[in-house]
């Protein structure tokens, strides 16, 4: 009796076009626009050099350091400033026409005049803080101890930075990842589409298959278990499909923990199955109105995970952290960062066992609902 349901419950819902694109073909359709949109990410985020100016008065032209330091840092492909040695007069007209940042003036300390704060403005006033600290400190040694100028001087020219932004599993930080993650996520939830079916194809008052299965001489029970059974298989095996997609075609980086990562596509999967159930049997309407309710929890998730704007998500984390934790996409997302950026399973772990238990509450109450529903007539 297993194999005869479990087959033919696999052929009908094979047969279900317009399930199959929701769960399946839609996903791999956003992953492919997700990738065309977001593929030059990182490129708009290179640093392009500041435009600043100085002012060319009597004190710039004798100071030959500060000369010799501004000329160094505005050569090359990797400069840090487009610098413009100019009149006092016209160093006010660029700043007011936003042609530059902000102008040095040569006083004793340097003077930085600027019009606005913002992020160019503060490398500008850190280079000016910078430089002032190191002539002060050259000039501290050569008045206590000359002998040491040199050491002094090796320090400057061979500076080296000490902190490089990296994760604690060694992978290398990037912001695309997230959208794919939330993407995935999405995709296991769309799981839902098909558990909302496997219950209104049990309620004898919603569809004539229901009715039929009904009077059937196989416990309406067993009949539910078998063909979930068939859809959990096939949603996972489309879950597999959409992961070969984002890691061999898209080249998503998913981290080195495959297994894991597998692991938690086909808990994501039941947890879509589970909730789509749940969402079918608490709701007595048609089956239209509940994949609407569905497909509005699951967008609501779906964005406040972060799957539309990252900042929404750090938005909840400062404000309402609690929602983090009863949101399943949120959970799934995180799951995926965990095992991508952090070398201990802790946060994994957390996450993957309060999926398991919405799981089990989600097929607990479904179970309740749909074994006490009985029909006068059918």
């Amino acid at each position: 009796m297993f194999i005869h349901v479990f087959a033919y419950r696999m052929k009908i819902l094979l047969h279900h076009r317009e399930t199959i694109f929701w769960t399946m073909f839609f996903p791999l359709i956003l992953a492919t626009f997700f990738n065309m949109a977001l593929s030059n990410l990182g490129s708009t985020e290179k640093f392009s050099p500041i435009d600043i100016a100085v002012v060319d008065n009597e004190q710039y032209r004798q100071n030959a350091n500060l000369r010799l330091t501004l000329a160094e840092v505005s050569e090359g492909d990797d400069r840090l400033f487009n610098l413009s040695v100019v009149s006092a007069e016209e160093a006010d007209k660029m700043l007011k026409n936003n042609k530059i940042d902000g102008y040095i003036v040569a006083e004793r300390p340097i003077k930085l005049v600027v019009n606005k704060s913002g992020l160019n403005q503060s490398i500008i006033k850190s280079f000016a803080d910078n430089y002032m600290h190191t002539v002060s400190a050259t000039e501290n040694i050569l008045a206590r101890d000359p002998s040491k100028i040199q050491n002094h001087i090796s320090s400057i020219e061979d500076r080296v930075n000490y902190i490089r932004d990296v994760s604690s599993s060694g992978a290398e930080p990037n912001t695309v990842l997230a959208y794919f993650y939330s993407l995935l996520a999405m995709a296991c939830l769309y799981g839902g589409f098909i558990g909302v079916r496997e219950i209104s194809d049990i309620q004898a008052d919603i569809s004539p298959v229901a009715a039929r299965v009904n009077i059937a001489p196989v416990h309406k029970l067993k009949t539910f278990l078998y063909s979930s059974m068939a859809s959990v298989t096939i949603h996972i095996a489309e879950m597999m499909i959409l992961l070969a997609y984002l890691i061999f075609v898209l080249k998503v980086d998913f981290g080195t923990k495959t297994a894991l990562v597998l692991l938690t596509t086909v808990i994501g999967s039941i947890a879509g199955f589970s909730f789509g159930s749940f969402i079918s049997a608490v709701t007595k309407k048609s089956e239209g109105f509940k994949v609407a309710v569905l497909l509005s929890i699951t967008m609501a998730c779906c964005f406040l995970a972060g799957m539309m704007s990252q900042d929404v998500k750090y938005i909840i984390l400062k404000n309402a952290p609690a929602l983090l934790y009863v949101n399943p996409a949120n959970l799934l997302t995180d799951a995926f960062f965990s095992l991508y950026y952090y070398d201990t399973y802790t946060k994994f772990l957390t996450n993957i066992t309060i999926l398991t238990g919405f799981i089990v509450v989600f097929c607990t109450v479904t179970y309740l609902i749909i074994r006490r529903r009985k029909y006068a007539s059918i």
